[in-house]
């Protein structure tokens, strides 16, 4: 008898002593209860074949190490020189790498050596991928285009699995080029302890430095960047035998400016009466994009007002919209409120008007436009700069306290409209102190920390006088307000004495809402008894074009 009988009888016997009830059924084999466990684990089974069957293609699991690059075709790449306007230096210099691409028997017969890579520098907007792209269309080769954010994940070799994979297929197709858009995220100096430093981003930049090494010399692979932040990219990467050359994508003067709107105007149904060079200068400081969005702009204008060509008109109207904001006709200001607008506004025009060294006022209006702006002075310079002199930033500085001038002096106080013109006098006036070595009291020193990025605004020090001591805080802090000090009662000066001029300016202007050059010059043509009237010299202390005075403004074009 088997041991589960003897233990089935002994079971019964017991439960019919206790009288109890039982029935028995029959337990179901031990492979069933084996069973299970692989029924829960089946969809994860089928899953794990679904992704093998696809071969690790793009958007798989098992793709993290693939190259997320784009590769575009020959016939995709129709960008060529021609369409690249306003960068002709950056240009010259980089039809050598066509060649290099074309006929790299013609060098390596003479035992020179392709270049590795090609880096790009500039402000945003001046055409960097644009001119990457017309490189890869003059030169007929494969473009495998990636921006540098798509190298980096939260796992730690991800990226540099990436880097292996997308060198590799470039290897396969040479001659061909690589194009890293936005190299700053992933190139930035390792153990910086800047945002964005980590160990996988540094893994990542470890293995491009290798691979760009790692190309055979006979390999015709060349890896372009582009970047607006050169400062923070990392030594190594920038050293010859890496990336050889470093092309400067700058901003446009006014021929450049003149070229780029003529590729962009040739795109819409213009009137053949535009005046490029006219808009050209009216458009200091713009770069491409800034030109593109320019044209756009007016081409929308002119549908909105049902026309069949873009005029001047709403080509000027629209630099005011880029420049200043949308214009707000519907805005409802206080008849005082509008009236200390138009003071304030042409406190800023008097000013310009009667300093030499300044940009030559264009047009006043008090009409709101952007976010909170509700007026502004449009300044036009006669020519692009590049060096300012002591008494032009002294002069700039000047005009911008001139609506808080001519607040105080008509009404006894001030209001929160001169929030912006206080905030860009004092940085002015700051940077003439810590950097440009004009204060005659901390002396020939540049006291500002090397952060601030050549092309941008931003600074990336936690402050901009990092180890210097209390006191020479202090001092650059006392210099500052001497400065401001000093020119804000030039300016008292200057319009007490001319307090005509600018009461019967202001009354035009709120009668009639935007003044022109020709107003301006009528009023102070009026009033020429001052031999201190001196109309404004052209030059430029800042592309700026305008400087809107508004009540907590913030809607203006910064300078640069």
């Amino acid at each position: 008898m088997a041991a589960g009988d003897t233990q089935r009888n002994q079971l019964t016997e017991l439960l019919k002593q206790k009288s109890i009830d039982y029935t028995f059924e029959d337990a179901p084999p031990e492979w069933i209860g084996l069973l299970y466990p692989m029924l829960l684990a089946l969809p994860l089974i089928i899953f794990f074949i679904i992704m093998l069957r696809r071969g690790g293609g793009a958007g798989s699991a098992l793709s993290f190490g693939r190259s997320r690059g784009k590769m575009l075709a020959e016939e995709d790449l129709d960008v060529t020189f021609d369409q690249v306007a306003g960068i002709d230096e950056a240009v010259e210099e980089l039809r050598e790498i066509v060649e290099f691409l074309r006929t790299p028997g013609k060098y390596q017969a003479l035992g020179g050596r392709i270049p590795r890579g090609v880096l790009l520098v500039g402000p945003p907007g001046t055409g960097k991928t644009l001119l990457a792209k017309a490189i890869a269309g003059e030169a007929g080769v494969p473009f495998f285009s990636l921006s540098g954010s798509d190298f980096v994940e939260m796992f730690v070799g991800v990226g540099a699995a990436r880097v292996r994979d997308m060198c590799s297929q470039a290897g396969a197709k040479a001659p061909s080029i690589i194009f890293i858009d936005e190299l700053d995220a992933l190139g930035k100096v390792r153990g910086s302890g800047l945002p964005g430093s980590h160990d996988e981003r540094e893994q990542t930049l470890n293995a491009l430095l290798v691979e760009m090494d790692g190309f055979p010399t006979d390999q015709s692979v060349i890896v372009m960047a582009a970047t607006n932040r050169p400062e923070t990219l990392d030594p190594a990467l920038m050293r010859p035998g890496r990336f050889d050359r470093q092309v400067l994508v700058d901003k446009p003067d006014v021929k450049g400016r003149e070229a780029i709107l003529k590729v962009h105007i040739g795109k819409i149904k213009a009137a053949d009466d535009i005046d490029l060079k006219h808009l050209a200068k009216l458009t200091p400081g713009f770069v491409g994009a800034d030109l593109a969005n320019l044209v756009n702009e007016a081409a929308l204008l002119a549908a909105r007002k049902n026309r069949n060509r873009v005029t001047m008109a709403e080509f000027e109207e629209a630099i005011e919209r880029v420049v200043a904001g949308l214009e707000k006709q519907t805005r409802l200001i206080p008849e005082d409120e509008k009236r200390r607008v138009a003071i304030h506004e042409c406190g800023h025009a008097l000013v310009a008007c009667s300093l030499p060294g300044t940009d030559p006022v264009h047009k006043i209006s008090i009409i709101p436009r952007g976010l909170s702006a509700l007026g502004y002075t449009l300044q036009r310079p006669n020519d692009d700069r590049y060096l300012h002199t002591q008494s032009e930033l002294e002069h700039r500085i000047c005009v911008l306290l001139g609506g808080i001038a001519a607040e105080e002096l008509i009404y006894k106080e001030t209001s929160t409209g001169a929030q912006n013109d206080l905030e860009r006098a004092s940085d002015i006036a700051r940077r003439m102190v810590t950097e440009f070595g004009m204060s005659p009291r901390l002396g020939r020193v540049n006291y500002r920390d090397s952060g601030r990025s050549p092309f941008t605004a931003q600074v990336y020090a936690p402050s901009p006088e990092v180890g210097q001591s209390e006191q020479t805080r202090r001092e650059i802090d006392l210099e500052v307000k001497r400065i401001i000090d000093e020119a804000a009662q030039t300016v008292q000066e200057l319009l007490v004495g001319r307090r005509p001029i600018l009461e019967q300016m202001s009354k035009e202007l709120f009668d009639k809402e935007v003044m022109d050059a020709d107003d301006i010059r009528r009023i102070m043509d009026a009033h020429t008894t001052s031999p201190q009237l001196v109309p404004g010299t052209g030059v430029s202390p800042s592309p700026a074009v305008a400087e809107p005075a508004t009540h907590e403004r913030s809607a203006e074009r910064p300078a640069s």
